[in-house]
């Protein structure tokens, strides 16, 4: 399956934000909920093998976007003859814009073989708070094969580069050296500056080189990175934790 969406969001000239372009095709499916705010909807299962999907997300001058999911994007298996699934995320954000990313954990189901790419530029001026969460098989199961290659840009510069591999496939996996025996990573990607004092849990908070921090945490599940890394996005965004509530229960 291919499907392709596209989320645009631009100052309505009163301080507000409003929508300039939303389209999706399932299971990129996207719904306005808020003033400046869209939800991620699948509209079927997967991504499954062969599956190729791509967001592109642009955020104009003055206009604050938040992009959040009703459910965790489960990876799944498919017929072992068809392509890894891939994902691929870009986004745009203008001097004086403001993007949050905060969607639900991706988890790699047993026997999955998926690839997420993220490319985020940022104009000098311009704002964000990226949030990535993976959980490493669903209750009681061995997780499949997902890598994860991230880049945020600031000013044309490099900010954030990180890879990684989970899953049978991944070097050093059966001996733990990958996430040191845990199940779930989270992390948080910010261009402004965070206080260490709001992290809990397995979690670490750390400059990057330019604006911003970086704050991950590991975790048995998911419920840990949660409780370690809530806190730090509420900072920016007060109603996160209470929207984030009834979720957390579903992919707990």
């Amino acid at each position: 399956m291919k499907a392709f969406a596209r989320i645009a969001a631009e100052s309505d000239g009163r301080g507000g934000t409003r929508p300039a372009e939303l389209r999706g095709e399932s299971p990129l499916l996207v719904r306005r909920t808020g003033p400046g705010r869209v939800h991620l909807v699948g509209g079927a299962a997967g991504p499954l093998r062969g599956d190729d999907l791509r967001l592109e997300i642009a955020v104009g001058s003055g206009a604050t976007l938040e992009i959040r999911s009703v459910a965790a994007q489960l990876a799944l298996p498919g017929r072992s003859h068809l392509p890894t699934s891939r994902y691929e995320v870009q986004a745009r954000v203008a001097e004086g814009g403001e993007l949050r990313w905060l969607p639900e954990p991706l988890i790699a189901a047993a026997g999955c073989d998926h690839v997420t790419v993220t490319r985020v530029e940022v104009a000098d001026g311009g704002r964000l708070l990226w949030r990535d969460d993976l959980v490493c098989g669903r209750h009681g199961e061995d997780p499949g094969d997902v890598r994860t290659e991230t880049t945020v840009r600031h000013a044309g510069r490099t900010l954030y580069r990180h890879d990684l591999s989970v899953g049978p496939s991944a070097p050093g996996w059966s001996g733990a050296a990958v996430l040191g025996g845990g199940r779930a990573i989270g992390t948080v990607v910010t261009t402004t500056v965070a206080d260490p004092a709001l992290l809990g849990g397995e979690a670490v908070l750390m400059p990057l080189a330019g604006p911003g921090m970086l704050a991950t945490a590991v975790g048995r599940d998911i419920r840990q990175v949660r409780a370690a890394l809530d806190p730090l996005c509420a900072a920016f965004d007060p109603l996160y934790a209470a929207r984030s509530a009834g979720a957390a229960l579903a992919v707990g």
